[in-house]
């Protein structure tokens, strides 16, 4: 289930990379178009095998609950519409999902290509891939699936910005799996100004989830990034884009947090 808000040709590409060499029915693809002023619709459903619901909510939120009831086949996985995936990773997550009848998560390995995106940027995602939150069964940043019995874990999707880490507070670290032969890219954010507007919408929309499930454990990443000499050069620039997003966030402690995106991918889709 594909959630996609004035995507255009990017959804279409996406869609294309995904279902490279599936079997005709073999997946169930729903991308559900919200609150599109562009042609998002009709560039999805000229991808084979896809059925576009339309909603005039421009809300990702709306837009997985409308995937919901459309949807009729678990294992199920939720996939933003700028994400590099391929039918490999889908297979690999539906076998392991099917594998049990017990709630779990899973997802590909998370792959960040930095190469378009400026030297501090590159240094924040090399310790940012250190992090607790990559190494404890890591869900989301884009693609997160689930079985039967772990959707059953909540009902409707709440309003809530972060719904992968949401999604991931279901359950508990035993229950995620992450593929380490399977893998999606995403692309980082092109320079720091983009990396730190996308931090303040992070840490605003963690502000709506439970007290508790908001703090990572930084004692840990400290210690590995002082056991390896070659990360403390960019230690200082993760610093910045650990940082000023909070700070920032504070004096908007009331403030609407929007669903933010890096519109360099779909400038460079169009072309």
């Amino acid at each position: 289930m594909i959630p996609a808000h004035d995507e255009g040709p990017l959804v279409r590409r996406s869609l294309v990379r995904m279902l490279r060499g599936a079997e005709p029915g073999e997946f169930e693809v729903v991308v559900v178009a919200n609150g599109c002023q562009d042609d998002t619709a009709a560039q999805a459903a000229a991808v084979s095998g896809v059925t576009v619901v339309e909603i005039a909510e421009g809300s990702k939120i709306a837009a997985l609950n409308a995937g919901d009831e459309r949807a009729t086949v678990f294992p199920r996985a939720y996939i933003d519409a700028d994400v590099e995936l391929d039918v490999s990773a889908l297979r690999a997550l539906a076998e392991v999902l099917s594998s049990t009848p017990s709630p779990r998560a899973a997802a590909p390995t998370l792959r960040v290509d930095a190469t378009g995106s400026t030297l501090p940027v590159r240094c924040h995602t090399r310790i940012w891939a250190t992090s607790d939150y990559r190494s404890s069964g890591h869900v989301g940043s884009g693609v997160y699936a689930v079985n039967e019995a772990g959707r059953a874990r909540w009902d409707a999707f709440p309003d809530v910005v972060a719904d992968d880490r949401f999604v991931q507070l279901r359950f508990q670290p035993d229950e995620r799996m992450t593929l380490a032969d399977e893998s999606f890219t995403v692309h980082a954010p092109r320079d720091m100004r983009t990396l730190v507007r996308r931090g303040v919408r992070i840490e605003l929309g963690n502000r709506q989830l439970p007290d508790g499930a908001r703090e990572r454990n930084r004692r840990g990443l400290l210690g590995r990034v002082a056991r390896s000499p070659r990360l403390w050069p960019a230690f200082p620039f993760y610093v910045w884009g650990y940082i000023l997003p909070k700070l920032i966030a504070r004096r908007r402690p009331d403030g609407p947090v929007a669903w933010d995106r890096d519109a360099t991918l779909r400038e460079a889709a169009r072309r």
